[in-house]
């Protein structure tokens, strides 16, 4: 059963993005994700300008005047969020966390997508598929949506605090170190829950049979998923979501601290109060999502990136009108 905070976080997230879809991303989904074939509407007699090759022979033989096939675009689309829920997605440096931002990321394409008639799936991930919602159509359906990647969010490992004694420098650090280390909070952890992108999509490959447009929303603290990545390519049309805090491109100085990897229980002591060591982390940081840009690209597929402490809906929008030039 759902506690009342997730309610109630679903009805504030439903409001806020419920105003967005209207007013401003409606209208942008639909331009820029076509429907998957066409179909049959009707048949209608032929004008001189008709393309002669939709000329219906069986029809214009039996009535002796030539008739024309009508098509239109199959306009429903298949779309399924793939969505990252380990625990790095805890970090945040500012009021919202990583995980917070995919969240209302993921409201507003399955609010999109309702809007516009479309099927919408969701497909949780960590080290493996944690849970799986066929794509279908309703409202209702997308606020299942949105309940599940909260409820899951929530359930998943917590953000760790900080050891007993530690919290001025914790403040110092305002939750913002490199990658996905996080303040070490007890002597024993469980297993270790290190994504796997690879088998989120080699599960999407398994189950969805019609081409869908995917989006993958992740923070991609991971490495070998690529040829997977291709693989559904090649069916499906696979977008990429970075999801990442400005934090982790500009450490701050606190002085020598021991982290904790949230997802391999991995622990190191880092000198933060080293300009130098600052310089190599954020060059790194920065060397990353270029080589993870272009990675994408070259593998054909769009990428969006967001910062978790600012808007949603303006990269989006800029993908959006980025990829409607493309396809004019």
């Amino acid at each position: 059963m759902l506690s009342p905070e997730i309610i109630k976080q679903v009805k504030q997230i439903q409001i806020r993005t419920g105003r967005q879809v209207s007013d401003v991303l409606s209208g942008a989904y639909l331009s820029v994700f076509k429907g998957v074939g066409m179909e049959f509407e009707e048949v209608r007699p032929y004008v001189p300008g008709d393309d002669i090759r939709s000329i219906d022979w069986n029809v214009t033989a039996r009535t002796g005047v030539p008739y024309i096939k009508r098509f239109v675009e199959e306009r429903e689309l298949t779309v399924l969020l793939l969505a990252d829920i380990s625990p790095s997605l805890d970090f945040g440096s500012a009021e919202r966390s990583k995980r917070e931002a995919a969240t209302e990321l993921s409201a507003l394409l399955a609010f999109s997508a309702i809007e516009n008639g479309d099927n919408i799936g969701l497909l949780l991930f960590q080290d493996g598929v944690d849970e799986f919602i066929p794509p279908r159509k309703g409202q209702k359906h997308a606020l299942r949506i949105v309940r599940e990647v909260l409820a899951r969010s929530k359930g998943a490992d917590a953000p760790v605090q900080e050891a007993a004694g530690e919290s001025s420098l914790w403040r110092r650090l305002g939750q913002s170190l490199q990658r996905k280390f996080v303040r070490l909070r007890r002597s024993t952890r469980g297993r270790s829950r290190q994504t796997s992108i690879r088998r989120a999509l080699e599960f999407c490959h398994q189950v969805l049979h019609r081409r869908a447009v995917i989006f993958l929303i992740s923070d991609f603290l991971d490495e070998s998923y690529w040829d997977a990545l291709r693989s559904v390519h090649r069916k499906h049309d696979l977008i990429g979501v970075l999801v990442n805090d400005a934090r982790e491109f500009a450490l701050v100085d606190a002085g020598l601290v021991t982290l904790e990897d949230a997802e391999t229980g991995e622990v190191r002591e880092v000198d933060t109060g080293s300009a130098k060591f600052r310089e190599q982390a954020a060059v790194s940081a920065r060397a990353r999502v270029d080589r993870l840009r272009e990675a994408f690209r070259g593998s054909g597929c769009d990428f969006i990136e967001i910062d978790a402490a600012g808007s949603i809906i303006d990269p989006l929008l800029a993908f959006f009108k980025q990829r409607q030039k493309r396809l004019r």
